[in-house]
């Protein structure tokens, strides 16, 4: 006899969508419980730059997998989906909707069907990647991706270290590409019903957003976040290689100034909304809508789909 699956929520989409307002809209109307679905959240220290929930936020809705590791150690998605599927089931129990929210789309297809059969980390060979990079300059890493894997290199940011390490790892340690290995794996496990819906905003609104948001960090104090982070980990922190924390590296270390560092943070935090968006928009089952104006219409369907 099959298990009954569980219903879960999940509200997807681009950086600065609202993906957060939206779970808390809902959370005033339905009994949910908020998992996040973001790579960088799951980091302590690191609040104004992952745009974490707020501490009132956290109070007034419980959230799950926010502040789960320290910003030097390492955390994967088959990690994201240890944790997150025994969640569900707790959350579930409690007669509560499990309601996941993020951005990261690896983390959504992992957990709504598997993961594909790659090889683990091996330290040694990311520490020597890593000093590649900074011996024979930016964008070292992302040149040889592009020979060894073209397609998963038009998928990654040259300055994002972390996954172009990842893919060159998966490359050299198993034979094969990373973009292949992910290709022929098929997420054929379906253990949850999931209602997706994602945000959607013209992209010119969905950009002033982002415009908005990086000068609110800035406000908020994340040149001090990273500074507080860099006196306890050095710069050679590798979560300090993401966005938004490397350009507020750059400006510490007098590379460039504040108007570019704003600037800076603006232009590739656009750059990641549109290849969010990208992935997205290749699940035919996302329900996009605009939560300013469909609201109540949002509300129904997330009733209807309990009633089920």
């Amino acid at each position: 006899m099959n298990k009954k699956r569980h219903k879960i929520l999940v509200i997807c989409g681009a950086t600065g969508s609202g993906k957060t307002a939206l779970a808390m809209a809902v959370a005033k109307r339905l009994p949910v419980e908020i998992i996040s679905a973001d790579s960088r959240q799951i980091y302590r220290q690191m609040d104004i730059g992952t745009a974490k929930a707020t501490r009132s936020e956290q109070a007034a809705v419980r959230h799950h997998l926010i502040d789960v590791v320290d910003p030097d150690q390492d955390y994967s998605v088959a990690d994201f989906v240890d944790q997150a599927r025994p969640l569900i089931e707790d959350i579930c129990s409690r007669g509560c909707l499990p309601c996941v929210v993020g951005g990261t789309g690896l983390y959504f297809s992992a957990l709504l069907g598997g993961l594909a059969d790659l090889p683990s980390g091996d330290e040694q060979l990311r520490e020597n990647l890593h000093l590649q990079e900074r011996e024979q300059g930016e964008g070292t890493l992302h040149r040889r991706l592009a020979e060894l894997d073209p397609a998963a290199a038009a998928q990654i940011h040259p300055r994002n270290l972390i996954r172009l390490v990842r893919a060159l790892e998966v490359c050299l340690l198993s034979g094969r590409t990373f973009s292949s290995l992910k290709e022929q794996h098929r997420f054929a496990d379906q253990p949850y019903v999931a209602l997706k819906l994602a945000l959607d905003y013209p992209r010119d609104i969905l950009y002033q957003r982002i415009n908005a948001r990086a000068q609110q960090m800035l406000d908020q104090g994340l040149v001090a976040e990273v500074e507080s982070l860099v006196q306890r980990y050095s710069f050679d922190l590798k979560t300090l290689e993401t966005l938004g924390y490397r350009e507020v590296c750059r400006f510490l270390k007098g590379e460039i100034n504040a108007e570019q560092m704003l600037e800076d943070i603006r232009k590739f935090t656009r750059h990641y909304a549109k290849r969010q968006l990208t992935w997205f928009r290749k699940d035919n089952e996302i329900i996009w809508v605009d939560s300013s104006k469909q609201s109540g219409n949002v509300i129904k369907s997330i009733d209807n789909f309990i009633s089920q």
